[in-house]
């Protein structure tokens, strides 16, 4: 496990000091070797020696103070997972952990667009689904009011007995339980009143 890192600074306190190289270049060759060791310590070492360097590459690239430092803390633990790969004789540590940093700033803004993206795509769903919904519940108030309209042209105890069976859901069965009719009647009374509702509906001036 690597250990904890410290505090990152904030982009206005980001100083870039010109050191002499041959003053740094031993230090520089210590922290690369307890690294490569697999040395705590080295890490955090490390992270003092260039966490600002990379911080400040990441908000350049990223524009956005959260993501950099997501970015620099993935950054050193992606160094301490892949030491081992670490070559002295490629390049300084410096540049290897710069070359870290630009994967580091790819994959975040890959991550920015997908959820861009995810986002997008998660809102039209919604307002598609709100238009949907209001063009159904507009469809049905309509047929509602239509259907109304249309069994106030039948008779009373036809109106009645579909009304029963249409929005108080109940069989022939139980109509007949609730109007005291024969059940019999109660089918010849919806039946004839289906029949004309079918004749009124396909006459030419029926509104639909």
């Amino acid at each position: 496990m690597p250990p904890a890192l410290p505090a990152l600074p904030r982009a206005a306190d980001i100083a870039h000091p010109a050191p002499a190289p041959d003053a740094l270049a031993g230090a520089e060759a210590a922290i690369a070797d307890g690294l490569a060791r697999g040395e705590e310590a080295a890490l955090a070492a490390a992270y003092e020696r260039w966490g600002s360097l990379v911080y400040s590459l990441a908000l350049r690239a990223l524009r956005d103070p959260q993501d950099a430092e997501d970015a620099t803390q993935q950054v050193f633990f992606a160094a301490w997972r892949g030491r081992n790969g670490f070559d002295p004789a490629r390049g300084s540590l410096g540049g290897w952990l710069v070359g870290i940093t630009r994967h580091a700033i790819a994959d975040g803004l890959a991550a920015r667009t997908r959820r861009a993206r995810l986002t997008t795509l998660a809102t039209a769903h919604q307002e598609d689904a709100l238009r949907h919904s209001q063009h159904n519940e507009s469809e049905e108030a309509l047929t509602r009011v239509l259907l109304l309209e249309t069994l106030s042209r039948l008779p009373a105890v036809q109106r009645r007995l579909l009304g029963l069976a249409i929005w108080g859901d109940l069989t022939h069965s139980q109509i007949s339980r609730e109007t005291g009719l024969p059940l019999g009647t109660v089918k010849s009374h919806i039946r004839r009143g289906l029949q004309a509702l079918r004749k009124i509906i396909e006459t030419p001036s029926f509104p639909g």
